[in-house]
C-alpha cells in the first residue's frame, strides 16, 4: 500500500476567503441594529411620559454657569458650523481621491449626505406628543450632532488604517463635546443626540457594506488599529453607562415618587453620561468595522 505523504499546513496569511458571507453582511447587520436602536430611543424618550420627563429634566438641568465649561462648550458650538464641516468633508473626499481610492470618496459623501438628509427629514416630519409639562417643538434628532459625527466618521474612513484608531479617539472626544454642548445650550435633549449618533452609524455601516460588496480581492483579517484607543473608548463607555443607569433610576424616582430627590444639575450630568456612553459605543463599532476596511482592491495593505 502506498503511503500518502502528509501535506504541510499552509501558514496563516491573515486573510479570509474572498466573498466571505459574514464579512460582507456584518456591516448590513450593524446598520439594521443601529437603525433599530434609533427607533427604540424615539419610542422610549419621545413616546412615553417617563421618557420625556427624563429627557426634559436633563435639558433643563443644563442651565448653570461655569466660566471654563461654558467657554469650552460655546467655542465647540461655534466651530460646528455647516461651512466648516462641509470643508472637512471635502478634504476627506479629496484625501480619498489622492490615495486613488474613489470608493472611499464616494462612501464619505454617502455618509455625510445621507445621514444629514435623514436627520433633517425626521426632525421636520415627526411630531412630539405633549406627555410632560414642558411644551416644546420636536427636536429629534440633533442636526449638530449628526453633522459633527458624520464629519468625524468620514475622517476615520479615509485615513490610513494605522491612524484610524487615533482619529477615532479624537473624533469621539469632539463629538461628545458637541453633543453635550447642544444639551447645555438647551437646543437638544440627550435622546436627540444619541439618536443622531445611531443614524450616522447606520449610514456609515451601509457605506462599508457597499464597499465590501464591490471588492474582488480577499477580505483582510481585522486587527485593532490601536488597542490603547479601544481600551480608552471601552473604559469610558462602561463607566458612563454605569453612571447613566444609576442616574436615570435616581431621576426617575425624583420625577415620579420622590420630588427634589436630585437636582437639575444631577439630571444634566446623567444625560451627559448617556451621551458619552453612546458616543463611545458608536465609535467602538465604527473603528472596529473600519479597522481593516476598505482594503485596497488589489489586496494590499495601505
Amino acid at each position: 500500500m502506498t503511503e500518502v505523504a502528509s501535506r504541510p499546513v499552509p501558514a496563516d496569511t491573515g486573510t479570509r476567503s474572498p466573498g466571505s458571507t459574514w464579512h460582507n453582511l456584518s456591516p448590513l447587520l450593524a446598520a439594521i441594529l443601529a437603525a433599530a436602536g434609533a427607533w427604540a430611543v424615539h419610542r422610549l424618550f419621545v413616546g412615553t411620559p417617563l421618557g420625556q420627563e427624563l429627557d426634559t429634566a436633563a435639558l433643563r438641568g443644563g442651565d448653570f454657569d461655569n466660566p471654563r465649561v461654558s467657554e469650552v462648550l460655546s467655542r465647540t458650538l461655534d466651530v460646528t458650523r455647516l461651512a466648516v464641516l462641509a470643508l472637512v468633508c471635502v478634504v476627506a473626499a479629496a484625501f480619498g481621491v489622492l490615495r486613488r481610492r474613489l470608493d472611499l470618496a464616494i462612501a464619505a459623501a454617502f455618509v455625510v449626505v445621507t445621514a444629514n438628509v435623514i436627520t433633517q427629514q425626521l426632525k421636520a416630519g415627526l411630531d412630539r406628543p405633549l406627555l410632560d409639562a414642558f411644551p416644546a417643538p420636536n427636536s429629534w434628532p440633533s442636526g449638530h450632532a449628526t453633522a459633527a459625527a458624520s464629519a468625524a466618521f468620514v475622517l476615520v474612513l479615509v485615513f490610513p488604517r494605522a491612524l484610524r484608531g487615533t482619529v477615532g479617539l479624537v473624533g469621539a472626544g469632539y463629538v461628545a463635546i458637541v453633543a453635550v454642548a447642544t444639551v447645555w445650550a438647551e437646543w437638544h435633549r440627550p435622546s436627540d443626540v444619541i439618536a443622531a449618533l445611531l443614524i450616522v452609524l447606520a449610514c456609515g455601516c451601509l457605506a462599508v457594506f457597499g464597499v465590501r460588496l464591490r471588492r474582488n480581492g480577499p477580505a483582510p483579517r481585522i486587527h485593532l488599529p490601536n488597542r490603547l484607543v479601544m481600551v480608552a473608548l471601552g473604559a469610558a463607555g462602561v463607566l458612563a453607562t454605569a453612571a447613566g443607569i444609576f442616574g436615570m433610576v435616581a431621576v426617575a424616582l425624583s420625577e415620579s415618587a420622590l420630588p427634589d430627590l436630585v437636582s437639575g444639575r444631577f439630571a444634566f450630568l446623567t444625560g451627559t453620561a448617556g451621551i458619552v456612553a453612546a458616543t463611545a459605543a458608536t465609535f467602538i463599532v465604527w473603528v472596529r468595522l473600519t479597522a481593516g476596511e476598505p482594503a485596497p482592491l488589489n489586496g494590499g495593505t495601505k
